[in-house]
């Protein structure tokens, strides 16, 4: 339960009060004549001076006095000035009323001030809290205030946090010092709570709840979040026949295809705005909780404890395996870990009710539970019906498998009927590399149709603006830093609306020219392909749509020669052996031990064969000198059964033994000892063709085993280092970081240097065994290859990076036909998504232009007499109908500088080409 007497819950009683006299301002006020000389018509209002009174030209100078030298600054107080209160403000009340032995406090743009002022003691007087709102004073309490901020010094304060993310103890105390830098006139406490209403009404007037004949309490959720004039809002910035548009098809015109009406989404997590342990929410509630971008606690909260017994499902891809271990932090101390949230995934707006809490699971660490998200995804979803969604998350490959099975376990209002939508899940861009290659061809952006040149990174893009606000919401309740965040959310989105204009047209000018170029170049590739591979070019295009319509179907983009590993040649090898001794056709020289056993063991004894650290602790040494003793047994054992089939290394080791016996016998460790396999052997001594064909063999799979190891850590290496830098502050954190950070540098180390010996066998093998075309997949290895796909090597950029070379393997051999038809279906895609970028931008422009108006209207119809009907108080309408008007010109003005800037590129993009087809009506014909 809340504190019945707890100022907010107390403010919150007279919110409607606060806001209509607000939105009351807006208007003249004082209508009559003017305060100074009672002269007819006043047209001006000063906004620095105390009051709403109105002054005509010649007053408004007279008023700020020039003295002939230079204005006057004068304490109005020292001259004897009483503020006088009253439903005649300004003037001689009859029956004035001293406020509290003079000693009531302003909090203004210059400083704190301490005042005289008298209230209306007379029988129309109103309240103490109106009478000092109608001089845009706002007091800090609803009961006998002794504290008042002017509407000037809240506003500025409200957009200097938003643009400088300067904290409210920062401004206040400097403000203080301006007036008194002794720091005895403390009203601290008041004005956070006086910012804290100010940005609630701000956000209640913007969103029309003042016009709204209901009233506050009938606002619904999400009702006054900033909705993005760019996302398909149906009834608002669609055609009427919009739920007819084919799914797919060769049209006249391409608005009406249906994939252009679709929703983008990208949901993400924020570690770094995290919330203390302190304070609760009766101590510190929330002023509208659920009306904007948070849900509603109460209900997410109470959700979420009702399922804190379902357990999360292992990942299959190995890139959540390296981000779990940096996420397995301690957060001791805190109630918030952080904020999940969904946004608008092409203008990076933050959607209503898309913003929640993360919380600490058991045993006190960071987990970005799924139940979380499919909550946050769920209720964000109650605000739209379009039947096309397209949703990214950066491990979207795992978190969509069960939702619709998590989904049966939430209220039926934020269901879904997913048989009725058309839904796709993706991988944003940049995290996309740190995922198993299975993921990067089922869930890019680059490759599915309808989705343009949507990335999904815009949720990174937004977290830079609101982090540096992280070091004061961590510190504040709950109540207050959801209705801070809630705040700067509002601001953010704003910003975007009125950049649209500039966004949109920098959009489509750097579209146009990528769309003609990409489309080129298919050209040239098709032109390119069609004589030796017309019949297969055609199977191509089958199969690629084919995907497209279904994904069940076999993926084009996927390489489908067979994968080569070290376990599937020793299996092949086993098979061969077991077909040799049925067959009765077996060569092996002892029972124990066949030729691809002897190879196979001795490539796992070259493995085992590492030093020891001149660094290692007693216990350590003790363990590696048995592990040593071990090896040196298993060298000497196996070097028995290699002279039974190399005879000609019986010399070689007798040789090694006899030099050995005057050397230390630190020289003589296992590690030291040579295999002598037959790579290292090569011209120089006989050896049996068989054991060279299995040691290629193996060789060959060794390689490729390494190759992928070295991929799959470079990923993690990636993944982890993005994280440390988005997330992780601290000591602790980082060292934790770092040690993760070394153990992937350890495993790339130990694959580089695998692939290397593997390589270096090749290449000795290859002649001997007739074996050639290799060299174009297994390339030499060096240090500069070893870098992750993002990794830009000195002197390039990032229109100038060449991928290495490791990341244009899969596995096996090159196969040529896989190849070019791998190439063809990229090539095809590139177009396609440059071709429906364009057609995207201008579809999102006329939906711009249609929000605008639609908004527009709306503020008319806030305007209208009817509307107002049962608004008593002259000044109040005429309040409510000028804020209206305002709203309603303030977004047809907007609309028509956006208009006015498109034109000529508009004009361009109709005109640019228009033999031109896009790629899928292409592929038809």
């Amino acid at each position: 339960m809340f504190y019945q007497d707890h100022p907010l819950l107390m403010w919150l009683n007279h919110r409607v009060l606060f806001l209509r006299e607000m939105i009351r301002l807006e208007g003249r006020v004082s209508m009559g004549l003017c305060l100074e000389c009672d002269g007819p018509n006043p047209e001006y209002k000063c906004q620095d001076c105390f009051g709403s009174e109105l002054h005509c030209s010649d007053c408004i100078l007279s008023v700020h006095k020039w003295n002939g030298q230079y204005f006057e600054r004068i304490s109005l107080k020292a001259l004897g000035l009483r503020i006088q209160l009253g439903h005649v403000t300004g003037r001689q009340c009859a029956n004035p009323h001293r406020a509290f032995n003079d000693d009531f406090v302003i909090i203004d743009v210059l400083g704190i001030h301490e005042v005289a002022l008298d209230f209306c003691g007379c029988t129309m007087a109103e309240s103490h809290k109106q009478q000092l709102l109608r001089m845009s004073l706002f007091p800090s309490t609803t009961s006998d205030p002794k504290t008042t901020a002017t509407f000037h010094v809240l506003e500025q304060y409200h957009l200097l946090s938003f643009e400088s993310k300067i904290s409210a103890y920062e401004f206040y105390h400097a403000l203080h010092r301006m007036s008194d830098n002794t720091g005895l006139l403390d009203r601290y406490e008041s004005f956070m709570r006086m910012i804290r209403e100010w940005g609630h009404l701000k956000m209640l007037k913007r969103s029309g709840r003042g016009h709204n004949p209901k009233g506050i309490d009938a606002t619904t959720q999400g009702e006054c979040a900033v909705l993005c004039p760019a996302c398909p809002h149906p009834c608002k910035n669609l055609p009427a026949n919009w739920k007819d548009a084919p799914q797919r098809g060769i049209v006249a015109d391409i608005d009406t295809i249906i994939w252009l009406y679709g929703l983008f989404l990208a949901i993400d997590a924020n570690f770094r705005l995290k919330r203390k342990a302190v304070s609760n929410d009766s101590v510190d509630p929330s002023l509208s909780s659920g009306w904007a971008y948070f849900v509603d606690d109460e209900a997410y909260k109470g959700f979420l404890d009702s399922n804190l017994d379902n357990a999360q499902e292992k990942s299959t891809c190995s890139s959540h395996n390296a981000m779990n271990m940096a996420d397995m932090k301690p957060n001791r101390g805190l109630a918030a870990t952080g904020l999940g949230t969904v946004d608008c995934a092409h203008h990076n707006m933050k959607w209503p009710n898309a913003v929640g809490d993360l919380q600490k699971d058991i045993g006190n660490l960071t987990v970005c539970r799924y139940v979380n998200m499919d909550y946050l995804f769920l209720s964000t979803l109650r605000h739209t019906v379009t039947d096309t969604l397209n949703i990214s998350y950066d491990i979207a490959c795992q978190w969509h498998k069960k939702l619709w099975h998590h989904m049966a376990a939430f209220p039926v209002s934020m269901q879904l009927l997913p048989a009725f939508k058309t839904i796709s899940f993706f991988v944003p861009k940049f995290h996309l590399p740190a995922h198993i290659e299975e993921c990067q061809t089922s869930f890019s952006f680059n490759f599915k149709s309808g989705v343009s040149r949507t990335d999904g990174e815009a949720p990174e893009r937004g977290w830079a603006n609101i982090n540096p606000i992280a070091s004061s919401t961590k510190e504040m309740g709950p109540g207050a830093r959801r209705d801070t965040l809630d705040d700067y959310f509002g601001d953010s989105n704003w910003k975007k609306v009125v950049k649209l204009g500039h966004t949109m047209l920098n959009k489509l000018k750097d579209a146009l020219p990528e769309r003609q170029d990409h489309h080129e170049a298919l050209d040239d590739l098709e032109e390119g392909l069609r004589g030796e591979y017309s019949a297969a070019l055609a199977q191509w295009r089958e199969q690629v749509e084919a995907w497209e319509c279904d994904p069940t179907k076999p993926n084009p983009f996927e390489r489908r020669v067979e994968i080569v590993t070290m376990a599937s040649v020793r299996l092949e090898l086993a098979r061969d052996d077991q077909n040799d001794i049925q067959m009765g056709t077996c060569l092996a020289l002892h029972e124990d031990c066949t030729p691809s056993v002897l190879i196979s063991t001795g490539l796992e004894l070259e493995e085992q064969q590492t030093g020891l650290s001149i660094h290692a602790s007693d216990n350590q040494e003790g363990k590696l000198l048995q592990r040593n003793n071990t090896l040196q047994h298993r060298i000497d054992t196996w070097t028995k059964f290699q002279e039974l089939y190399m005879p000609s290394l019986a010399v070689l080791h007798v040789s090694e033994r006899s030099v050995s016996g005057g050397i230390t016998a630190a020289v003589t460790t296992p590690e030291t000892i040579k295999i002598w396999l037959p790579s290292q052997i090569g011209r120089t001594a006989p050896c049996d063709t068989r054991l060279q064909t299995i040691e290629w063999k193996l060789r060959y799979a060794q390689a490729h085993d390494a190759l992928r190891s070295l991929r799959s850590n470079l990923r993690a290496q990636t993944a982890i280092l993005k994280y440390k830098d988005r997330n992780l502050r601290g000591q602790g954190a980082n060292t934790r970081a770092r040690n993760t950070l070394k153990a992937v540098e350890a495993r790339l180390e130990a694959a580089a240097s695998t692939y290397e010996r593997a390589h270096k066998a090749l290449v000795v093998l290859a002649p001997l065994v007739n074996q050639t075309g290799w060299h174009s997949s297994l390339r030499p290895l060096n240090r500069t290859n070893i870098r992750s796909m993002t990794d830009l090597l000195w002197g390039e950029s990032e229109g100038t990076r060449k991928l290495s070379w490791i990341w244009n393997m899969r596995g096996a051999a090159p196969d040529e036909m896989d190849n070019m038809r791998i190439e063809w279906c990229k090539a095809r895609a590139w177009a396609m998504r440059w071709a429906e970028e364009v057609e995207l931008l201008k579809e999102e422009m006329r939906r711009i232009l249609q929000f605008f108006e639609w908004r527009a209207q709306c503020w008319d119809e806030c305007g209208l007499e009817d509307a107002l009907h049962d608004v008593v108080d002259d000044d109040e309408r005429e309040g409510l109908l000028a804020y209206a008007k305002c709203q309603a010109s303030l977004c047809r003005r907007l609309a028509e500088s956006f208009r006015t800037s498109w034109t000529d590129t508009l004009a361009l993009a109709d005109s640019f080409n228009k033999s031109l087809v896009t790629q899928q009506d292409k592929d038809i014909d």
